[in-house]
């Protein structure tokens, strides 16, 4: 079966760091587009970045470039999501995602995506 697992996430101040992990399983991971999406409270879900497992190209919502990174161990079948100056706007349920298509077709847009994980909570306060 298809699993995404996400970990990393947790309490930290305005301005520290996380890194979120996508653990995947079920399906072959060089084929697959990973995206990762967040929503917070009351809030439409958004795309935050992706990545292409097979070439590593990558995408990212303006609000986050310059600040996340995101990455790939093709070895672990893993994604991860490195979250820099952190802002409170960042806090939100963190979502990973995949896709069996292009990352140049799919980006961001969340219908595009097939299997999803549980999500982790990231906060950010003061």
């Amino acid at each position: 079966e298809v699993q995404l697992v996400e970990s990393g996430g947790g309490f930290v101040q305005v301005g520290g760091s996380l890194r979120l992990s996508c653990a995947t399983s079920g399906f072959t991971f060089d084929d697959y587009t990973i995206g990762w999406f967040r929503q917070a409270p009351g809030k439409e879900r958004e795309g935050v970045s992706c990545i292409s497992s097979s070439d590593g190209e990558t995408y990212y919502t303006d609000s986050v470039k310059g600040r996340f990174t995101i990455s790939s161990d093709n070895a672990k079948n893993t994604v991860y999501l490195q979250m820099n100056s952190l802002k409170p706007e960042d806090t939100a349920v963190y979502y990973c995602a995949a896709s069996y298509g292009p990352v140049q077709t799919i980006l961001l847009h969340s219908a595009g995506y097939d299997y999803w994980g549980q999500g982790t909570q990231v906060t950010v306060s003061s």
